[in-house]
């Protein structure tokens, strides 16, 4: 990162707050598991379940007795332990949106920077195909692979996520790219022999990753908001793995008796969602060159 940047980027008190969201929930996902006191999918239906089949919850919430040790949060529908659900829900739901992102970022980026720097036949037919993968319907595509497949993989999630999420950066970076090729010393470098190769990874790149950071960075809480969306409504990680927005379609049942297993995937939602805007808003003011 340009250390000028980075300085601007240090005082904005708003990206720093952002940052220490985004270190948490990912610090969150990666150990969260580790720690985790149960297994997310065992039932202690004796334990954590009322006699009229409700949930048990935190110890604040017991209206009799004692609270089984280890299950801080109470348990869920089906007699699971709400927090290790919770810790587990995490990683998954941190691996969609950062290797999602990942996929669309390098497709973006690729894609972006050659068809700028090339231009010509080459450019005109890779942002036709942008303005196709802008046309297809993702929740129809997603509704297809879930009813052709009848227990898809967790990575079949994120790389439909990313194939689908790259034609933003990927115009913005071919824009970006249209301005960098005309600068002088690009021109001077191919003049002086150098390889097309090293001329995009030497002189080009470096100018655009700016800019793409930036909307990886927001592209990261919309995969967030997108998984969840896609497993509120059974579309995304199917059962018996949890995510967030898993354990808010799951929670939805409970609303008027336990609304905590609603209230408390949302907030992690939504807490690493305003993290990440916030964080991707701190690194477009000081990525702005007008600054």
């Amino acid at each position: 990162m340009d250390p000028r940047a980075w300085r601007r980027f240090k005082k904005n008190k708003g990206a720093l707050f952002g940052a220490v969201l985004v270190i948490f929930v990912t610090l969150l996902g990666a150990l969260g598991p580790l720690v985790a006191p149960h297994d997310p999918n065992e039932q202690s239906r004796d334990v954590l379940l009322r006699d009229d089949g409700t949930p048990l919850g935190p110890t604040w919430d017991r209206a009799e007795g004692e609270p089984a040790e280890g299950h801080l949060l109470g348990g869920d529908t089906v007699g699971r332990d709400e927090l290790s659900r919770l810790l587990h829900g995490g990683r998954v739901s941190m691996q969609v949106a950062y290797f999602a992102t990942a996929i669309a970022v390098f497709l973006g980026l690729f894609v972006g920077v050659s068809s700028g720097y090339f231009g010509g036949a080459y450019d005109f037919a890779v942002m036709r195909l942008v303005d196709v993968v802008l046309s297809i319907p993702f929740l129809l595509i997603a509704i297809t692979i879930q009813r052709v497949v009848d227990t898809p993989a967790l990575w079949a999630l994120f790389v439909l996520l990313g194939f689908l999420s790259w034609t933003t950066l990927a115009r913005v970076t071919r824009s970006k790219t249209l301005q960098v090729r005309e600068l002088e010393y690009v021109q001077a470098a191919r003049a002086l022999g150098m390889s097309e190769a090293r001329v995009l990874l030497r002189h080009v790149l470096p100018n655009v990753l700016g800019p793409a950071i930036v909307i990886g960075t927001t592209l990261v809480a919309q995969m967030i908001i997108v998984e969840s969306a896609m497993s509120y409504l059974g579309l995304g990680v199917q059962p018996p793995n949890a995510s967030w927005g898993s354990m808010l379609r799951e929670g939805q049942e409970m609303m008027g008796s336990a609304n905590r297993l609603m209230v408390f995937p949302a907030v992690l939602i939504v807490m690493t969602v305003f993290g990440f805007n916030l964080m991707g808003e701190g690194l477009r003011d000081a990525f702005d060159p007008k600054d």
